[in-house]
């Protein structure tokens, strides 16, 4: 069974060598993420320590902060993005507290973002501020998978993270066919070579089973593309600029959030 403390040293030297190897490139950009990472990944380490409530807490906190960026693409107001921010957040308690009554939760915060723009008597805007919070219910809602997977979420994350790197400087070198439209510098070499990475990282973390490998494989590829739809629907190159050398915290999550709701349809 993993466990965190049984992840906790391959963090910790994925970290150490990180840092050498950047600081070896001489890269600034580079550094600054890497800075990043080292504030990161402690914090989220030792908040899945702590078990469910730990879980919970960074997925709320992450939860809320997706919201405001989410909104922010979508150009929702502060009402809008408060009822979103509550529901994603009542769906994450509701898998702490309640386990198995997320469902539920989703329906009471589908409501709830419904009657917003409802109340408001929105005719211009409604249906767009009802299909963007859907959408952000729906996408964000999925980090409440984080409680019951604990260790396992944190095995995947660690696993997507490493796929999207490879993915990127493999399809760099490699090229061949793009990907998606939607993303034009990706490419299939790249997302193969990242999928191989990502299971291989999952079978050193003891994490290896075949619906991890589909979440990692197909749902984390997945999610990059669903933000990236999302960002040039909006006109938009990062969800954020507050997050050191990586945008916004969404852009660091997107692929997580696909790879979990595959992984909880395999499961």
């Amino acid at each position: 069974m993993i466990t965190v403390a049984s992840l906790a040293p391959y963090l910790g030297g994925a970290l150490a060598l990180g840092g050498v190897a950047v600081a070896a490139s001489r890269r600034r950009e580079l550094l600054i993420r890497w800075c990043a990472w080292a504030v990161g990944v402690p914090l989220v380490t030792g908040a899945f320590w702590w078990g469910r409530p730990g879980a919970a807490a960074i997925a709320i906190a992450v939860g809320v902060i997706a919201v405001m960026e989410f909104g922010g693409l979508m150009r929702l107001g502060r009402v809008d993005r408060g009822v979103l921010a509550a529901a994603v957040a009542g769906v994450v308690l509701a898998a702490w507290l309640a386990p198995g009554q997320e469902l539920r939760a989703v329906a009471v915060g589908a409501l709830a973002v419904a009657a917003v723009p409802l109340l408001a008597g929105d005719a211009d805007q409604g249906l767009h501020r009802l299909g963007a919070g859907l959408l952000g219910l729906v996408w964000l809602s999925v980090l409440a998978a984080l409680v019951p997977l604990g260790a396992g979420a944190l095995a995947l994350f660690v696993a997507v993270s490493v796929a999207d790197i490879v993915a990127y400087f493999a399809g760099q070198r490699l090229g061949g066919p793009r990907l998606s439209p939607l993303s034009p510098a990706k490419r299939w070499s790249g997302t193969l070579a990242g999928a191989a990475a990502g299971v291989g990282v999952l079978a050193v973390l003891s994490a290896l089973t075949w619906p991890m490998a589909v979440a990692v494989a197909i749902g984390g590829p997945a999610g990059d593309l669903l933000e990236s739809m999302v960002k040039r629907g909006a006109q938009a190159k990062d969800a954020g600029h507050w997050l050191p050398g990586s945008g916004g915290l969404l852009d660091r999550i997107d692929s997580l959030l696909v790879a979990l709701a595959v992984l909880l349809v395999l499961s």
